[in-house]
């Protein structure tokens, strides 16, 4: 009714509470008591904002492709906003199975990064492979770890929309399960740039990627929102007047353009790295909690090379 009818989320829920039913919450994938829960209705309200935003194209999306992704073997990661962020499970130093669940060398996903013009690779977790693999390979790689099942701090957070708003291409980021810590700061850059409310933003992304957001980490997104939205506010008034800007300085040129006007030259930006490698422990952590339960959940198939 909503993606083809285009009616709003609020008739399609009174259609669906006719004669007083009721529906269960939609809750978090962590292991204990819920306490934060979304409703039918933030779900649709999540649908009805992506396909505003073009997050969303039915005549477009491809659903084998999406199943054939999501899977651990094929490499278990979701396009959150199409041709710009996507989020997947961390990758390891080899290819190998461990405990039942596939784990893949950052070499698995270069022919489909490539392909698909991701530029850049944001890892949240501790060390499980060499950063240098991604970065030998042309991609630009940076480390935000913050602990697992926790909440970012305001340099990650502004670490991480910076990296974002200024990659060449689209973001592949990932923690360990690719779900908390890599839905947490995702969130922070939908809300930041899309003004999507955090239960919007929280239910879409689980929408494309099931398990994402976490624990607290559903309620330090409440609490962000309006911060998100002053920020998002703010830059995109003072992208306007640099685009403004920009346009003045191009039409006052024009009388000055001759003959022998000087060649141009492209500036160059330097790109910063602050931040070093950790070493993993070796414990079970949340994240390999959420991966095996993910993959005792998909049914058994043929694994096949990410392509």
């Amino acid at each position: 009714l909503i993606i083809y009818l285009r009616e709003s989320p609020e008739s399609v829920y009174r259609h669906l509470l006719f004669g007083n039913v009721s529906y269960l919450p939609f809750r978090d994938a962590a292991f204990g008591t819920c306490t934060f829960h979304l409703t039918l209705l933030d779900c649709f309200q999540a649908i009805n904002k992506a396909l505003q935003y073009g997050f969303l194209d039915f005549n477009t999306f491809d659903a084998n492709e999406y199943e054939h992704y999501e899977r651990a073997e094929n490499g278990d990661f979701n396009w959150i906003i199409p041709k710009k962020i996507m989020a997947f499970s961390g990758p390891h130093s080899r290819s190998r199975i461990e405990n039942g669940y596939p784990h893949h060398a950052p070499e698995a996903y270069f022919p489909y990064f490539r392909r698909h013009n991701v530029t850049t690779v944001i890892r949240l977790n501790k060390k499980m492979y060499d950063s240098r693999r991604f970065k030998d390979a042309g991609f630009d790689h940076y480390d935000l770890f913050f602990a697992d099942g926790s909440i970012p701090n305001d340099a990650i957070i502004k670490a991480f929309l910076n990296i974002c708003e200024n990659a060449e291409g689209a973001i592949a980021v990932h923690c360990k399960a690719g779900l908390g810590r890599t839905g947490t700061l995702i969130a922070c850059y939908i809300m930041k740039h899309y003004r999507m409310t955090a239960a919007e933003t929280i239910a879409w992304i689980r929408i494309c990627r099931p398990g994402s957001v976490i624990g607290t980490q559903q309620h330090f997104l409440l609490e962000k929102q309006s911060e998100m939205w002053l920020e998002g506010d703010i830059y995109r008034s003072k992208l306007k007047k640099t685009q403004k800007l920009a346009v003045t300085k191009i039409l006052s040129g024009v009388d000055d353009i001759s003959i022998n006007d000087s060649k141009y030259q492209n500036a160059s930006r330097k790109d910063s790295e602050p931040y070093s490698d950790e070493e993993e422990t070796h414990t079970v952590t949340q994240g390999d909690k959420l991966r095996a339960l993910k993959s005792k959940r998909q049914a058994k198939a043929y694994s096949v090379p990410l392509t």
